[in-house]
């Protein structure tokens, strides 16, 4: 079934929400602070509100995507809220999406906030994946429109919650960056061919790598960090030995040397016996 659905920020992200949710044939009203950014789309079909308190009365379902938070609240404020179901799918930290949805709740609306877990040409297209969390009588109400977007999963109704694990997922995105970087560096200053290491052994090598870290989820959850592959004091050695390594091929470590740390302080607990799980346990 068609939806009116209002959409307020058309950069990069609000901009594709907007065009996979006309391309359902949704009913799409868009509001942005500089309305020219608006321009493609109202030519495919979309309708310009010249102000939020326009695009949050033209629609039930209100999908916001702004900066930040406190531009959320800046642009909603003084906008009768009362009856909409307000879906934030701005990024922002776990507090600020309590804060928010404390502020929509105070003004009569509905809130789900969401984590965008793609970029946006990724938007509509299989792989895709955001987060909910918040009110599960919209995200109910509303899941076949949110899965126009993205494979949506609702995470539970504390708002903390979907930001919570968009952050969690987006850290271990950047702990295996830091490690191509590293390994890419090593290998470029040595004159090797970098893009047949990426492909034929270091991918593969990750892939696998990754399989493992089931397991050490349930040792984390159990805190049992027994081991029976690579305890902290192998690991210990081994980093120690990438560690000047890359100093002897002219290439700084400095990405691996937090990791370094935490196994250095683990070890020196008496505790090279047990598993890198274990290091959950000294963050």
């Amino acid at each position: 079934m068609s939806e009116n659905i209002s959409v307020l920020g058309l950069g990069l992200m609000g901009a594709a929400l907007a065009r996979s949710l006309m391309a359902a044939g949704h009913h799409v009203t868009v509001w942005n602070r500089t309305p020219a950014k608006a321009e493609p789309l109202v030519a495919e079909g979309a309708v310009l509100a010249d102000s939020p308190d326009k695009a949050v009365g033209a629609s039930p379902l209100v999908i916001v995507c702004l900066l930040d938070h406190a531009s959320v609240t800046e642009t909603l404020d003084g906008t009768p809220l009362a009856g909409r179901a307000v879906v934030n799918l701005t990024t922002g930290r776990p507090v600020e999406a309590r804060r928010t949805a404390e502020w929509v709740a105070e003004r009569g609306g509905d809130y789900l906030g969401g984590g965008i877990m793609a970029v946006p040409p990724m938007i509509g297209q299989p792989g895709a994946l955001i987060l909910y969390s918040g009110s599960r009588p919209v995200y109910d109400r509303y899941e076949q429109v949110l899965s126009v977007m993205a494979e949506p999963r609702f995470t539970g109704t504390d708002p903390e919650s979907a930001p919570l694990l968009d952050i969690a997922m987006l850290t271990g995105m950047y702990g295996q960056i830091a490690g191509f970087l590293e390994a890419a560096a090593l290998v470029k200053a040595a004159g090797l061919p970098l893009r047949d290491f990426v492909t034929t052994l270091l991918t593969p090598w990750l892939h696998a790598m990754a399989a493992q870290q089931a397991a050490w989820a349930g040792n984390i959850e159990s805190g049992e960090h027994g081991t029976e592959v690579s305890n902290l004091e192998i690991n210990r050695a081994g980093l120690e030995n990438l560690v000047r390594a890359f100093r002897e091929q002219n290439v700084k470590p400095d990405l691996l040397l937090p990791l370094k740390a935490v196994i250095d302080q683990r070890t020196a607990r008496g505790l090279g016996h047990e598993g890198l799980s274990g290091l959950v346990e000294e963050l």
